[in-house]
C-alpha cells in the first residue's frame, strides 16, 4: 500500500544549451511573446549536453519519495533504450515500479530541451506511450489503497481516463491533487470542471489558468503594484473561477513572479525563493507536488506549504534535470530557518 500514487508522463529528456541562441520578443498592443531563435540553415556548437529522466509522473513520484512518502507511479512506456534508461534510473529511488506498463509496439516519450542563456527553456516533445494510457493500464486497487492521488498533466488519448479515475478516487475517499495540462484545458471549461470538482488541490501556471478561464491578465497601467500587498484583480478572478468546490485550494504559479493560492476565504502570495537558475524544467512539478505533500506536513497550513514548494522548486532550477536538486522536508525546513524574512503574504 502506498501513501501516494502519481499518474502522468515518463520521458527521456535531453538538455541542449547553445550560447548563440537568441531571445526574440514580439510585442503587440495587448501582449508580448518571446521566441528562442537560431540562425536558419546553420550548424551550431553546444556548450552543455545532458540526458536525464523526466515527465510529470516520474518527476512527482521521485519528489514524493524523496520527501519521505511511500510512493508508487502509474506510467506507460515502450520497451526500448529510453524505457530502459527511465526504469534503471527509477530503480535508484524508493519509488515502487509495480504499476508501470510497457508495450513493445509503441515508443517511450522523448524530449529535447533547448535551454536559453537566461535559464528558461523550449521543449520539443514526442509524447509516445504517454498519450496512450488506457483504463486497462490503471491499477485501481492500488489507487483505492492509497491516501493521495497526484494527477500530473496527461496528453492525447490518456485524457479519456481522467473522469473515471477522479470519480473512483472520490468514491474511495482518496485525496486528489490535480495539475491540469493543456490537453485537458483545451477541451473547454465545461469538461475541465468535471475533473476539477473531484480535486482537493488544483495547480496551474498562469498561462494555463488564463486558457482555462478565458481571463487575460491585463497589463497594469495604474500606479498601484499588484504583487505583495494586493493581487492583480484578474488573477483573483482566475482563482475564484477555478474553485468549484468549497473544500478546494487553488494554486496559480507565475514563474519568477511567485505563486498565488486561494481557499475561498483568503488569497495568498508567495514570492520565489532566491536561487541561481540553470534550467526551469521540472520546477512546476516540484512546486505542485511539494505543495500537496507539505499540506499534510504542516496540518493544512497553506502559507507554509507555498514556502516549502518554492524552496524545493528553487533547488530544481539550480541544476540540469527535472529530478535533480530535490530536497527533503528537513532540508527545506533548514533553508526556511536560515531565511526568516522569507514569508508568504496573506491577502484577505
Amino acid at each position: 500500500m502506498s501513501d501516494v500514487i502519481t499518474i502522468g508522463s515518463a520521458t527521456m529528456d535531453v538538455f541542449v544549451q547553445c550560447e548563440d541562441a537568441k531571445i526574440v520578443s514580439v510585442c503587440g498592443k495587448e501582449k508580448c511573446s518571446n521566441f528562442m531563435s537560431y540562425p536558419y540553415g546553420s550548424k551550431m556548437d553546444i556548450e552543455n549536453f545532458a540526458s536525464q529522466v523526466g515527465g510529470g509522473g516520474v518527476n512527482t513520484a521521485v519528489n514524493f519519495a524523496n520527501l519521505g512518502y511511500k510512493t508508487s507511479t502509474i506510467l506507460k512506456m515502450g520497451d526500448d533504450i529510453y524505457s530502459d534508461g527511465i526504469i534503471n534510473s527509477l530503480k535508484k529511488t524508493k519509488v515502487d515500479l509495480s504499476n508501470i506498463v510497457q508495450n513493445k509496439k509503441i515508443s517511450t516519450g522523448f524530449s529535447i530541451i533547448l535551454v536559453s542563456f537566461q535559464g528558461d527553456r523550449t521543449v520539443l516533445a514526442h509524447r509516445g506511450a504517454n498519450a496512450m494510457i488506457r483504463e486497462e493500464d490503471i491499477n485501481f486497487d492500488a489507487i483505492k489503497k492509497s491516501k493521495l492521488l497526484y494527477i500530473a498533466p496527461v496528453n492525447g488519448e490518456s485524457n479519456k481516463i481522467l473522469d473515471e479515475i477522479v470519480k473512483f478516487a472520490a468514491k474511495n475517499d482518496v485525496y486528489v491533487c490535480f495539475n491540469a495540462g493543456t490537453t485537458s484545458i483545451k477541451k473547454g471549461f465545461k469538461y475541465l470542471t468535471k475533473i476539477l470538482s473531484y480535486a482537493h488541490v488544483v495547480v496551474m501556471n498562469k498561462e494555463e489558468a488564463s486558457m482555462a478561464t478565458q481571463i487575460e491578465v491585463r497589463p497594469d497601467t495604474s500606479t498601484k503594484k499588484y504583487s505583495q500587498e494586493t493581487i492583480h484583480p484578474d488573477i483573483k478572478e482566475m482563482l475564484k473561477k477555478l474553485k468549484v468546490r468549497d473544500y478546494q485550494v487553488i494554486v496559480i504559479t507565475d514563474g519568477g513572479a511567485g505563486a498565488y493560492a486561494y481557499d475561498g476565504k483568503k488569497y495568498y502570495f508567495c514570492p520565489v525563493f532566491d536561487a541561481p537558475v540553470v534550467s526551469t524544467l521540472g520546477a512546476g512539478d516540484a512546486f505542485a507536488s511539494t505543495f500537496c505533500g507539505a499540506l499534510s506536513r504542516t496540518d493544512g497550513d497553506i502559507a507554509k506549504a507555498l514556502m516549502y514548494a518554492s524552496v524545493n522548486s528553487a533547488g530544481v532550477v539550480s541544476e540540469f534535470g527535472a529530478t535533480q536538486g530535490l530536497l527533503t522536508f528537513k532540508e527545506i525546513e533548514k533553508k526556511l530557518k536560515s531565511n526568516p524574512n522569507y514569508k508568504t503574504i496573506i491577502v484577505k
